[in-house]
């Protein structure tokens, strides 16, 4: 099986689709917020590698092509905030100081959590990046001196729980405002969670649209600052 990953330039691209279309037909079939496409598709290909023998590395080498996607679909979110702009401007600084408390509600998080845990300094950065889109906190993260492996894998993590509890939560307390549940999802979720605001409704994906972007330049310039507090 190693000797297929390495011969096939696609194989791992192959597996992560295959993962992927499998999960979205388990969400069609049982509707399960916890069936996450993703999450699925993560747990799948874990288990392919496991049973098959083949190392993450030959694996990564095929499925690499799948992340030069990453950039050029996070920049299509701003189609629907293109749709939404008027309403935007009605609620420019509402929206802005939603998306700023997220960020910092975010950070101090993880600064409370890592002092409790005992966490070192290096820890403490790879954590930082977690609610924005991977493609930023990748940056952010080596910019820092985090773990990047780790950090992904935070960030993704984040996304699917995000993914996943949106809908539970804004109707455990009641949020009813669809610019509201957009932008907090945008803020703690990234784009795994934007794929949710979308579900929700028109508005709600764009305001997540727009906060993937606001939370993930904030966070550049907040992580900077917390980084130094540990």
């Amino acid at each position: 099986m190693s000797e297929f990953f390495v011969e096939s330039a696609f194989a791992g691209v192959a597996v992560s689709l295959i993962a992927y279309m499998l999960g979205m037909q388990l969400k069609k079939k049982f509707k399960l917020a916890l069936l996450n496409p993703l999450l699925i598709s993560i747990l799948v290909t874990i288990l392919v590698l496991v049973v098959s023998g083949v190392d993450y590395e030959v694996y990564n080498a095929g499925a690499k092509y799948l992340s030069w996607f990453l950039t050029p679909a996070t920049v299509c979110l701003a189609i629907p905030l293109y749709e939404q702009l008027e309403l935007l401007k009605k609620n420019f600084r509402a929206v802005m100081a939603g998306i700023t408390v997220g960020v910092i509600t975010s950070m101090t998080t993880i600064f409370v959590l890592s002092l409790i845990m005992g966490l070192s300094h290096t820890e403490y950065v790879t954590l930082l990046p977690k609610s924005i889109t991977t493609a930023i906190g990748m940056g952010v993260s080596e910019e820092l001196g985090g773990y990047v492996t780790i950090t992904v894998a935070v960030i993704v993590i984040t996304g699917v729980l995000g993914n996943i509890l949106a809908e539970p939560v804004c109707r455990l307390f009641r949020i009813t405002e669809p610019i509201a549940k957009g932008v907090a999802i945008g803020s703690a979720a990234h784009a795994i969670g934007t794929a949710k605001a979308m579900e929700m409704g028109e508005v709600e994906g764009a305001m997540s649209s727009l906060s993937i972007a606001v939370a993930g330049l904030l966070t550049v310039a907040g992580a900077s600052v917390f980084a130094c507090f540990l």
